[in-house]
């Protein structure tokens, strides 16, 4: 099942709205789904960034309610992942997890390790960025000419190979805290990225940016 979740973050006009066959919106991200013309299925949060008329007139609308406390050691869009997986989620995308404040857009991009869904294809998007883990193997389908950035997170990500990228990676080391993997690009429509042990964070931006 391939959920869709509606972050209380900044979107950019052009960013692509995935196919879904469940939709969550965390906390203000039911803005968001009211701005894409989208009706989440779910919502939850503390909703503090929403008014009592707002989320009254959702659930009048049929939207679950999963209200948390405002004290909680989660973020909304935490909260919403655990919803997704629990409600059997294989793929999801997530829109409005970037821009606007650093520590939340750096937080909602280290959420993809989490262990409860690293496994899972779960997808960052913002206009033509997308950021996503690879944990073991992963796969990015463009255009030749477009970057890919490789971006180790919880220390070295070692036995790095790499298959269609320009600066090719053979069994290598990427050094947690150096830049050394960013302003990659494609040299064929599919690359291949394996990791052997540690985690990348990959960003591919559409269009030959560098």
């Amino acid at each position: 099942m391939h959920v869709l979740i509606c972050a209380n973050g900044l979107a950019a006009p052009e960013t692509p709205l995935p196919p879904a066959d469940w939709i969550i919106a965390a906390d203000g991200g039911a803005r968001l789904c009211e701005t894409l013309g989208v009706r989440p299925h779910a919502l939850v949060g503390d909703l503090d960034s929403l008014t009592p008329d707002e989320v009254a007139r959702w659930e009048v609308e049929g939207v679950a309610l999963y209200r948390y406390p405002p004290e909680k050691d989660q973020t909304d869009l935490e909260l919403a992942l655990h919803l997704a997986v629990t409600q059997g989620a294989t793929q999801i995308s997530v829109l409005g997890a970037l821009g606007g404040r650093w520590d939340q857009s750096l937080a909602n991009m280290l959420l993809l390790a989490h262990p409860r869904w690293r496994a899972l294809p779960v997808t960052l998007y913002d206009g033509a960025q997308r950021v996503f883990l690879i944990h073991r193997r992963g796969i990015v389908e463009g255009r030749v000419g477009e970057t890919v950035s490789l971006v180790p997170i919880a220390g070295d990500a070692q036995g790095v190979s790499t298959t269609g990228l320009a600066y090719a990676l053979h069994d290598d080391v990427l050094p947690f805290g150096r830049a050394l993997g960013v302003s990659n690009r494609l040299t064929a429509p599919r690359a291949e990225i394996t990791v052997r042990q540690g985690m990348l964070l990959v960003v591919h931006i559409s269009g030959k940016h560098r």
